[in-house]
């Protein structure tokens, strides 16, 4: 599938990397990391030095500002809505169901959306996922973690991954901000360790084609982690669906797209 280019302005904006939440919580400690350099992008000292003033903060981390339903237009988790995802990996058929639950738990005093991903790689069950998310006032839609598990033959072989907010010095990250802006970079997961996720936008007006269908205005992130340096993958959003498509970049061989939704 073909991408539009990517402008010089945006490669720079795209080596900015916002670090750490900006929070009082003792439990969602406060921190504002120093810019990294992008996986693949390199940009002129004063290009860098302009762009690094404008890198922005997560926001206060606050469990009384967060409210009960996730309809951010990128990223909305209406309860019982369940997603397929079909496509490819190491050159086997996979398919991925993503199910918004009704179960109910409670992270940092926060109650969170419980979403089940499960993945099946040549019909056979290989990954099961729960994860975690709320939404704050503005609009922003967090992550609280997620319990994974690898399967081999029916049985648990990994849950690296793995991790909860609060715990063991992880924090919660934001999935989604509610006003994603081009070239910002976003924590979205923080275990150190274990799951450091960072998504970068690099395009806020892409239109995608999938299975499901043509979508406009659509979000376009890379997605990388310093625990796999050699790693990058494409995620499209699309207003009122969320995620219609995945693919690996680099590091791996991942490819999927949205194909139905049940609501």
């Amino acid at each position: 599938m073909g991408t539009r280019p990517i402008s010089a302005m945006m490669l720079a904006l795209a080596s900015v990397i916002a670090l750490g939440c900006d929070s009082h919580n003792p439990v969602q400690p406060s921190a504002l990391g120093a810019a990294d350099p992008a996986p693949s992008l390199k940009t002129s000292q004063p290009a860098a030095a302009a762009i690094a003033s404008t890198a922005s903060r997560l926001p206060e981390f606050d469990p009384g500002d967060f409210v009960r339903v996730v309809d951010n237009p990128l990223f909305p988790l209406p309860l019982g809505t369940s997603l397929i995802y079909r496509g490819t990996e190491d050159g086997q058929p996979e398919k991925v169901i993503t199910r918004v639950t009704r179960d109910h738990k409670t992270i940092l005093g926060v109650p969170v959306v419980v979403v089940l991903d499960r993945v099946f790689l040549a019909g056979v069950l290989k990954e099961r996922t729960f994860d975690w998310y709320a939404q704050d006032e503005d609009g922003n839609v967090w992550y609280f973690g997620e319990d994974t598990k690898e399967f081999e033959n029916g049985k648990v072989v990994s849950t690296a991954g793995s991790f909860e907010a609060g715990k063991n010095g992880a924090k919660a990250g934001i999935i989604m901000r509610a006003h994603p802006k081009l070239g910002q970079v976003t924590p979205q997961e923080s275990a150190p360790g274990v799951a450091e996720d960072k998504a970068r936008v690099v395009d806020t007006h892409a239109t995608v084609t999938v299975p499901y269908g043509r979508f406009h205005h659509c979000l376009k992130t890379e997605e990388f982690t310093r625990l796999e340096p050699d790693v990058l993958e494409n995620k499209f959003y699309c207003p009122g669906i969320g995620i219609v498509r995945e693919r690996d970049v680099r590091g791996g061989s991942v490819n999927t797209a949205l194909t139905k939704v049940y609501r």
